[in-house]
Formats: structure tokens, sequence, C-alpha cells
């Protein structure tokens, strides 16, 4: 048998291979990607193919209906019930079938291929102010095939309705290989138009034998997605395949090409934030909004929004976005609205005209879908009904629709039904829909929590049907909710449903097991293939009680990594590596997803010692951008240094891991060197020297310092007498970086942070019990922040470095003194890496919490001081790792007094670290820094001021540009120098000695 199997699909395999000009894989890793959409099912395909046009699709159609192998198309992969997933044959077409075919401004249509992301239709629409009226949250990632598939809405469907809405045409072929150009109308027969006689006749037939039926079992609500819409074929309703069609989810038709619609956007938008005592009086109030004519209608609670700013009093918030042919239009149509709606019982309001101002409040409710899967610790409730999973929150009935002014009941009763079953949940989403989004705590790993989450199940489905609702108001039916279609429409709805199925796909092979005669809603589920019991790890986890799994779940697929846009204003991160391949396995869901499959062993099969996990991890740059731009919190940059740790246990290492991973040894010992080392650095042996570090030989060696930081440091100042601690002493942390590639920003800091009044000292570099015994400290080994091996997973080592450095600081901070650190990246790593890799040491947490970056230092003891006046525009780069871990609001508030305007951009320089001296790497590693950072300095105006606080940075502008970088201390020092203000440092305490 397993001969047979195997033959057979190198069988598959080969013709697949001859038949497709794009791309075809059966390789493990492309397998693994496509096993899980944004839902919580799990299919293994078993194969995935990537079609250059519509020949190739046919191509692969009829291959795979000569092997009985189904297809499943697949868009972006952020279905939120399971039909993105498929155990034969994966058409993906995000890599090659995205191109905007046409666009007529004049018709207002667009003709798109099925991987057009919904953004890159937008912005190409918007050139000629016009947009795609549907929107979903997802709008950065989500493809207009996808959106066809699951006929998607978004927030703007109160005023332009869903994407069935907008569709005009379909171009389809179906299993069997016919053609289909599915469009409204009919001909001469009264069959509709663009079938093939078999699927004409057969069409027509089934409508005219149960016209009855279609006129009276579907509910009348604006957000009726779940099943086929049928109804649509009705003559009155002017026989639209196209409309019938979408929604289908891909089990009717492969769709080629679409025409769609598009819409006149405003000129101007205002954005009214309503506040209201609860959930409930939002809810209530939000279908009388509808007479405004406004664009959206969004509700959330403050059990979602947790501490954001920016939002009016009140316990729920409606969100309410009003167009105008002008900003002053638009605003006093919202003024009329909040006047309205104050009259109806609104706590607050807040009417926000300003477009970064709409975008920051905006994100929080686009964030949502993310947010709500991580629920806060309810103190044992939910752990106590049998829910094991603490704060873990997943899809399932994620957008059940009701009547808009039935809302309010319905969300009574929905919370009711949720404490009967020992559930917990957040509803949000679309309430002048009547569409409720909500992500619940079930516990989907044990039996009695998935026999739970089956019976919750069946009691919501009868709740809304009760209120005259839909199973699903924007994400399809799928697995999650298909089982349940009879309750909404009964069974001889149902049945007509697989009649126009066996219709169009007799041979049942376009994703099976979705929409009709569906799998059972509590099968396949993604989590089941994972360990029963955590497995042994490194690093801490604390926000998932120490289980790598849990940790690795926290990917929901939304696939916000998979953005690549970078529009005004923009602060994200993540994902640079994603941004510059565009490759779905060196996005953060795609690593996420591998490692999930290398704890299911499934389809990975090596474990820790997968070459699959070890080359898509190789491309991570560590940049730790998901850890604050991923909505769940994924935390890759961990999750590499684990995995690399597993993988080389034991195991010869990379060269490079030697080279850069032990930098601080390398450096510490090439100090005295340092001018014989820069001079052969210059010479043809520095090309030897990068092959045999595993350096790529295109970057050019960082100068040493020839006179380190501490070097300086001791050399100017000599051992005073002991003295008590000032409160405005702060231990200046002399970063293996600062201090031997970047001495002049110590100093300037040295500068800086005495001008403010305060009293930098070094930290010694032997406990202080010895210290005094010590007369040249400088010889010792210095103190590290473990950074580099821990980006390197050389674990190990790294926390040995970090248990001695907790052991010479912890006397220090006992006393409360801040530990101020100028590189961003070591500044993180003593923040997050340090007490995650000593868990069970108080003294870490303590450290950890000491630390300040320079501004916040700043900012925190000496709030009067009044930085020099600069004045003068900046430009450059938020240092990833600050933007992830420590923020940059202080920094911001430094700059803003010192006169230094404009905004930082977000991503990722590239370098990051040892990242970009990897041989290998380095054309991503250019790729990263042309994504924003040398377009920023490039379009940047002469005299403007280019800021890099992390030493990466500094060296890839270097490097790259034809503009150099600086750090803020730099900046500052040397403004206090022109002002006279600047001096010699002062004497040492007992700190420093």
């Amino acid at each position: 048998m397993a001969d047979r199997t195997e033959k057979e699909k190198r069988n598959l395999a080969e013709d697949l291979a001859a038949a497709v000009r794009g791309e075809v894989s059966f390789a493990a890793a492309d397998r693994a990607l496509m096993t899980m959409d944004a839902s919580n099912y799990r299919r293994v395909p078993r194969a995935v193919v990537a079609p250059r046009d519509a020949e190739d699709v046919a191509a692969a159609l009829r291959v795979c209906r000569e092997h009985g192998v189904p297809v499943v198309p697949r868009g972006g992969g952020t279905s939120i019930a399971g039909q993105a997933t498929g155990v034969g044959v994966v058409l993906d077409f995000t890599r090659h079938m995205r191109r905007i075919v046409s666009l007529d401004a004049a018709a207002r249509t667009a003709v798109v291929q099925p991987g057009v992301v919904l953004d890159d239709l937008r912005a190409a629409a918007g050139a000629h102010g016009l947009t795609f009226g549907p929107d979903p949250s997802t709008h950065s990632r989500c493809t207009l095939g996808g959106m066809i598939g699951n006929n998607s809405c978004g927030s703007h469907s109160v005023l332009w309705g869903t994407t069935a809405d907008s569709v005009r045409e379909l171009e389809l072929l179906t299993y069997g290989g016919e053609q289909v150009r599915a469009g409204r109308g009919t001909g001469p027969t009264g069959a509709p138009t663009g079938l093939p006689p078999r699927l004409r006749d057969g069409v027509k037939a089934l409508v005219d034998g149960e016209l009855a039926l279609l006129r009276t079992g579907y509910p009348d609500l604006p957000r009726r997605i779940s099943g086929y819409a049928l109804d649509a074929l009705l003559p009155e309703a002017g026989t639209d395949l196209a409309r019938a069609l979408t929604g289908s989810e891909g089990t009717l038709g492969v769709l080629t090409e679409a025409t769609v619609r598009l819409v006149e956007t405003p000129a101007a938008r205002a954005l009214a934030v309503l506040g209201y005592p609860d959930e409930s009086a939002a809810a209530e109030a939000a279908h009388t909004l509808l007479p405004h004519r406004p664009m959206t209608v969004e509700g959330m609670a403050a059990d979602l929004v947790g501490n954001a700013s920016g939002l009016p009093k009140g316990g729920a918030w409606l969100f309410v976005e009003m167009g105008g042919a002008s900003r002053g239009e638009a605003a006093a149509r919202a003024e009329a609205l909040c006047r309205a709606a104050a009259a109806d019982g609104t706590t607050d309001h807040t009417l926000v005209t300003d477009p970064a101002d709409q975008r920051t409040l905006w994100r929080i409710r686009e964030d949502a879908s993310g947010a709500a899967s991580r629920l806060p610790d309810d103190g044992g409730t939910a752990r106590a009904s049998g829910a094991e999973r603490g704060g873990e929150a997943w899809p399932g009935w994620e957008d059940c629709a009701v009547p808009p002014a039935r809302l309010g009941p319905y969300l009574r009763d929905f919370r009711a039904l949720l404490t009967q079953h020992g559930l917990r949940g957040t509803p949000y989403g679309h309430f002048g829909d009547g569409c409720i989004h909500v992500r619940i705590d079930f516990d989907l790993l044990t039996a009695p929590g998935i026999r739970r989450f089956r019976e919750f199940s069946y009691d919501l489905g009868e709740l809304v049907v009760a209120h005259g609702g839909s199973l699903s108001g924007e994400h399809g039916d799928g697995q999650a909710r298909a089982e349940l279609l009879p309750k909404m429409y009964g069974p001889e709805l149902v049945g007509l449903f697989e009649r126009f199925k066996s219709l169009w796909d007799p041979a049942a092979g376009l994703n099976p097991g979705m929409l009709v005669r569906p799998d059972r809603l509590d099968e396949n589920l993604r989590f089941e293939v994972l360990p029963e019991r955590p497995v042994p790890v490194e690093f801490g986890y604390p926000h998932d009680n120490g289980d790598f799994s849990a940790a690795v779940r926290r990917c929901v697929g939304v696939a916000k990594c998979r953005n690549t846009a970078t529009g005004p204003g923009s602060t994200d991160v993540m994902c640079p590596s994603f941004r510059a391949t565009g490759e779905e396995q060196h996005s953060t869901r795609g690593r996420a997803r591998l490692l999930h499959e290398m704890l299911a062993g499934e389809v990975i099969t090596d474990g820790w010692q997968s070459p699959e996990v070890r080359d898509a991890l190789d491309l991570c740059l560590s940049c730790k951008g998901c850890r604050s731009d991923c909505p769940v919190g994924v935390d890759m940059a961990t999750y590499k240094a684990e995995f690399l740790h597993h993988h080389y246990e034991g195991r010869r290492r990379p060269a490079a891991h030697y080279s850069m991973g032990r930098l601080p040894e390398w450096l510490h010992a090439a100090a005295p060197a340092a001018p014989a080392l820069n001079v052969l650095a210059r010479t043809p042996l520095a090309a030897v020297g990068k092959r045999l570090g595993g350096i790529a030989p295109e970057r050019p060696v960082p100068e040493l310092a020839t006179e380190t930081f501490t070097r300086w440091w001791w050399r100017r100042r000599k051992p005073a007498a002991p003295e008590p601690p000032s409160g405005r002493t702060v231990i200046l942390w002399p970063d293996t970086f600062t201090n031997h590639l970047s001495p002049e920003v110590g100093r300037s800091a040295v500068t800086v942070l005495e001008a403010a009044g305060l009293r930098p000292l070094l930290p010694p570099t032997a406990p202080l019990r010895t210290a005094a015994a010590l007369p040249l400290p400088r010889r010792h080994r210095p103190l590290c922040c473990g950074l580099t091996y821990v980006s390197t997973g050389q674990l190990d080592r790294a926390r040995a470095v970090m248990r001695r450095t907790v052991e010479i600081l912890s006397p220090l901070l006992r006393d409360g003194h801040p530990l101020v650190v100028l590189e961003p990246s070591c500044a993180a790593a003593l923040r997050t890496d340090l007490p995650e890799l000593l868990p069970d040491d108080p003294r870490a947490a303590r450290l950890a919490n000491s630390v300040r970056t320079f501004a916040q230092a700043l900012e925190e003891l000496a709030p009067d001081w009044q930085p020099p006046r600069i004045d003068r525009p900046v430009a450059g780069q938020t240092h990833c790792h600050q933007h992830a871990v420590l923020g940059d609001a202080a920094d911001r508030r430094l700059r803003e007094r010192a006169g230094l305007t404009g905004r930082l951009t977000g991503g990722c320089c590239g370098l990051a670290g040892n990242f970009g001296f990897e041989r290998g790497h380095y054309e991503v590693s250019v790729a990263c820094a042309e994504d924003q950072l040398l377009p920023a300095v490039r379009d940047s105006a002469e005299g403007t001021e280019i800021l890099a606080d992390g030493f990466s940075c500094r060296t890839q502008l270097d490097q790259l540009g034809d503009r150099p970088g600086r750090h803020l201390a730099e900046v500052l020092a040397e403004a206090l120098g022109e002002e006279g203000q600047s001096g010699e440092p002062g004497e040492p305490g007992p700190l420093g000695a």
C-alpha cells in the first residue's frame, strides 16, 4: 500500500510539473505552510501549485481530475471558517495571479486576477478618487479572490454593501474544466448567460422547479452570508449568476478573473467616536444612526480596548464615520450625528477630523481580531469550568449576524449563553449591520472542552436563528458553521444547496468538506496534533505559562505580518523579511506555522533538527517587531533563538555563530590591538577573515575604537572615596557596541547626562565585595547583556553571561539606581531576554525593570532640564527593538523639546546585529533598508539631522547611504558644546570605582 501511495504521489508530481508553468511543490515546508488558515482547522494538502495564469489553472485542474485529487483555491489565507485549508492540491494565487488587468475610471470598474491584494486595488483606484467598497480589517493582505469566495464585507458595508454588491462578472473554471463567464441577466431561453449548455440547462431547471422555496427560504438582513445565494437567480433579482456564485467558497468553480464595481470615495471623512454606558446601550443605538447615512457604525466594548487612549468616556463605543466633499462638510455631518446620538443617551463623544488621528483610532478596531484572541486572566473562572487554556480565545463564532434592530436583545442572550456554558468572549464588530465578531475561550485541546465547543455551537446556532439571523455574516460557513445550516435554512433548502453543488461539481473535487456535505465542526481541529505535555525549553515564556506549544499557538493566522504597504506615518516594523521576499515562509505567520507542524511531527518530521524550520528562520532578522506589531504578540525572535539552541545542541554551528555570536569576547580580546587590526581590515587578508568567519564578502569590517569608552572613562577619572548614592545617580551601561565600536556615543551621553544634573557611573566589572582590590577594572571581563549569544541561539552561554551580570549589578539595583542603556538592542535584551532566560531569579526581574533608555532617564530624573534648542528637521528610523520592547514616546518628547521636528520611519534597517553581516543575507539586508530607512533619508531635505540610535542602523547608513546617522546623545552633546555648556566629567563615586 505504501509503495502504491508513493507511486501515485510521484505520478501526480510528474504530471503537474509537466503541465503547469508555475511552481509545483510537494516539499514538506510548502505543504506545512498551507495546512491552516485563520480558523481552528487544519488539513494537510498533498501539494501546492502557484499558477501563472488561467491556462495554468486549467492544466492543474485537468491533472487533478485525472488523478482524482481534490483542489482548493487559496488567497491570503485569512479565512476564519476553515475553507482555505484542503487535503488535495492547494492553488496559491498570491504568487503570480495578482495583476490588476484594467481599471476604467469612467465606468467605475476594474478587472482583477484573484490574487490581487485589496489594498493594491484600492491604491490604484484611489488615484481616480475611487475605491472598492468592501474593506475587511485584513485589507492590507486579503485578496479579491478570497473576498469573492467568502463574500467579505468590512466596516463600510452599511454604505457600500458586501462583495456580492460589488461584483459585476466572474470568470471561472469548474473542476470538470468547463469555462464559465458569470454575469447578470438571461439569454433567449430565460437561462443565465455565460454557461456551457449542461450548466445552463441545469441551473434553469433547478431554479424553475424551486421558485417558491427560493422566494421564502431566505431571511431578509444585510449580512446574510451563509449558504449559497440561490435567491439571486430569481427573475425578480435579475438572474444574477455572479452574485449567486459569490460566497460559494471555492466549492463550485475556481475564479480566474473578476470584474468589480468601484465607488466614489468622499473627499474628506470625519470620525465620531460615541461613548455609551455599556455594550447593550451601544448595540441598541447602532441601528438608529443609519438614517444619517454613515459610512461605518462599528462597535466595541471596554473589555477589548484595554487602556487605549483617545476614546471618550464610556464603557462601550461606536465608531461612526461620516463623509463629505470637504473636511468642513464631513465634520458638520458628524457633529449633527453626535447631537442626535446625545439625545439618545451617549455618555460622551469625540470628533476626529485629522487623518493621522483617525488612523490611530481605527487601528484599535482593526487589531481587534487578534487582540480578542488573548483574554485577561479571570481569576480561574474559565479554568474551573473546564477551559484549561487560561487567556486563549478562538474563532468559531466569529461573525454571525442578526437584523440590526435585534442586536441589543441578541447580545444580551449571547452573553447569557456564554455564562451558561462557562465561557468568555469579547464581542465587537459591525454593529450597524447587526454583525458581531467574537473569540471565545474554548478549550480545544481536551475531549471535554471539545464537547463543550460542539454543544455551545449548536445552542448558539439556535439562538441566532431565533433572532432571525445568519450563522455567517462575513467570513462564510466553511467547516465552522456549515454543519448547522439545516437549523437556519431547513433540510429542504439545504438539500437544494447539495443539488446545486452536484450540478457544478459532480465529482466533488472542489474544496470537499466545506459548506455542502461538510465535515463536522469539531473535526480537523488544528490543536489535536500538538504535544499533550509541554516540551522542554530554555526560555521562560511567562505569558504562555512556560509552554512553547502555547507560544506557537498564539499565531491565529490573521496575517498582519503579510502587510507590504508602508503608508504615511507608518511606524510598524513587522515583518521586514516578508516585505523583502514576498514569501510566506519568511512571514511571522509562515514561521509560526512551520513551528506548529514541527511540534505536530506529521509533515515536518525531524523535530528540532528540521531543515525546513531552520531555513525559514534563517531570514528572520530577530527584529522583535512581531512582539509589538502582531495583534497576539507572537515573538519570533525568541522562538528563533529557542530553535537554534536545540537545533545546534551538540553539533557544529555555522561559522557566523562563532565569529559574531561571540562578538563581545572577540572585541574584548582585540581591544589592545585595535590600531593594527584596523590596518589589516583594509588589506586582502580581510577577505580571508570574512570567509572563515561566515561574514558576507560585500560587508566592510567596522573600524574598532582605538580607545574604548570604558578606557576613556577610567583614564579621565580618579577613584574617589565612597559617598552615599544620590537620587540623581544613574548606572550607565557600557554595552559592547558603544564600548568597542562607537565610544563617541558613550562620551556624548556622559556630557548630556551631566549637563542635565545627573551623575552617570559605570558598573564595576566584578562583584562590589572585591572591587576595592581591583586597581584596573578595565582588565576584567566586561559585563554583557547576552544579546549576540541569544540571537545565535547559544542560550547556555547567554545564561551564564546574564547570571554574571545579575550578580554584579544586583547590589546596585537595590538602591534603586536606573540602568541607562544607550544601545536599544542591548536595552531590549536586558528588559526581555534576560528575565525570560532567568525566570526563577527575582534579581533578573529587578534588573529588567531598572532598564531605561537615554531619553527615558532624562525625562524621569531630570524633568525640568531644558535641552539645547537645535531647531532642525529629523529623518531616520526608530530602532526596531526599541519600537517593539521599550517604546519611543520619551524620545519623541525629548526631540520635540529640542526642536528636532518630524517623524522617524518604522521598519528595520536590515543589518539587525549579526544578520546583515552573515554570508548569504546581504541582498535581503539591503532590501530591508530600501523598504523605509534609505528612502526616508534620501528624501529628506538638506540640513536634516539623521537619527539612528542603534549601531546597526548607523552602520547600514554608513555602508549603503550617503548621509551618516547619529545617536540622539551625540546631537544633543554637540549642541551643548556649541552653547558652551559642556565640561569635564565630575569625579566618580563608589559605583565607578
